[in-house]
């Protein structure tokens, strides 16, 4: 007798996760970014200290300074200082070249030194990124995208709730069904706060190291605390942005990169099955 064939296991479904300005949005942001951080990072070498309040200059105190003396490369982060020979401060290029810049060549646009092309790369993509924001914001408030995928419940604010979310991530518990095409508590909070607060705060920051714009928009060195401290709050601003973009690609490492990258070029994400599937 023979053994009855099992019954083809039908494909998972579909749904239609991310529409097509959230898609546009997304890699054009993502390419933009990383040419701001490196473009910005070859401005930073330019003078590698921050300060708080409206001055800084080489002999006032730093809170923070990437430097080198002449045998090593140091961070110092308040009275906090570690070696970093090799990766910051001092370094020594393909070429074999020892150099003393804060951050090596491969992390900077561009990868010899150059203020002025720096600036340039850094001044025309902060355009791109502004206007990107701006047109995605708009069509996040009216087309549905915040209302609909972003807004928080309340029953989500509830503190059990939050910490149940944050304990499924840190065990890498990640949601089977339909409940994976809804954002959790903890994704909302971070996209909200990169859309509505620090991509915002970069771009404020920014405009308020602009020389030109102090002279028309005085009060935004008022808001800030003086050019120093809009500078020291756009650095940190820039390394929260990349502290969320590796969680970020960790996260879609771990819940499926095939699936998640495919949901954001296509719009269309395959549900995983439940767990008692």
């Amino acid at each position: 007798m023979n053994e009855a064939t099992p019954a083809p296991v039908p494909p998972p479904p579909r749904v239609y996760r991310h529409r097509l300005p959230t898609r546009i949005w997304h890699w054009l942001n993502a390419g933009t970014l990383l040419i701001m951080l490196m473009s910005g990072l070859m401005i930073f070498n330019a003078h590698p200290r921050l300060y708080w309040g409206e001055y800084g200059a080489n002999f006032d105190r730093a809170w923070l300074v990437i430097g080198s003396t002449a045998d090593e490369g140091y961070l110092r982060i308040g009275d906090w200082r570690v070696e970093t020979t090799g990766v910051l401060g001092r370094w020594t290029n393909a070429e074999g070249v020892e150099k003393t810049w804060a951050f090596p060549g491969w992390a900077t646009i561009p990868t010899s030194y150059s203020l002025a092309d720096g600036r340039r790369w850094h001044l025309f993509f902060a355009w791109v990124m502004a206007i990107g924001l701006t047109l995605y914001m708009l069509w996040t408030a009216i087309g549905g995208h915040l209302k609909k995928d972003l807004h928080v419940r309340r029953d989500e604010w509830s503190p059990r709730h939050i910490w149940h979310d944050i304990k499924d991530h840190a065990r890498l518990r990640f949601p089977r069904g339909e409940a994976e095409a809804r954002y959790g508590i903890l994704q909302k909070l971070s996209y909200i706060g990169v859309i509505f607060i620090l991509l915002p705060l970069m771009i404020a920051t920014g405009l308020t190291m602009s020389p030109g714009l102090n002279a028309s928009a005085p009060w935004l060195l008022d808001l800030f605390g003086g050019r120093q401290s809009a500078r020291s709050i756009h650095f940190i601003a820039a390394w929260a942005l990349v502290a969320f973009f590796l969680v970020h690609i960790l996260m879609v490492l771990l819940a499926g990169p095939v699936n998640e990258v495919r949901s954001m070029v296509t719009g269309w994400f395959r549900l995983p099955p439940e767990k008692d599937a």
